[in-house]
């Protein structure tokens, strides 16, 4: 990714985060939202904005449809603020990676508090002895 396209990303990645937290009024988008990441194809014309969010699967859904009816709105917002030639089409996607570290620290948790249990029991054990 060359130096320009990946200050276009940071870029779309600021606005549509402003945009999310102050503009859009969306009901459905109310709550915890993360841009995590964007992807920018090399002439400037396609973004994929990442987005993760706290809550449940339905939460998830009602965010993915508050975003894809925004779509406009937040490609207008971005249009105006980068002045490009052409203004870029802007895809959401949900970052699993955030879901996907979640998973690996709760079972990392977990074998943690497991391995504490034995040390216990064996502590307990020879302290008995």
């Amino acid at each position: 990714m060359s130096r320009r396209t990946e200050r276009i990303a940071e870029s779309i990645r600021r606005i549509s985060s402003e945009v999310l937290q102050s503009e859009l009024r969306d009901p459905r988008t109310d709550g915890f939202i993360t841009i995590t990441k964007v992807e920018v194809a090399p002439d400037l014309r396609f973004a994929k904005i990442f987005y993760s969010v706290l809550g449940d699967e339905k939460k998830k859904k009602l965010v993915d449809a508050g975003l894809r009816s925004a779509r406009s709105f937040m490609k207008k917002k971005i249009a105006s603020e980068l002045k490009l030639r052409y203004a870029t089409d802007i895809i959401f996607r949900i970052d699993e990676r955030a879901e996907y570290r979640e998973r690996i620290d709760i079972v990392l948790n977990k074998i943690h508090d497991e391995e504490e249990n034995e040390r216990d029991k064996k502590d307990s054990k020879s302290d008995k002895e």
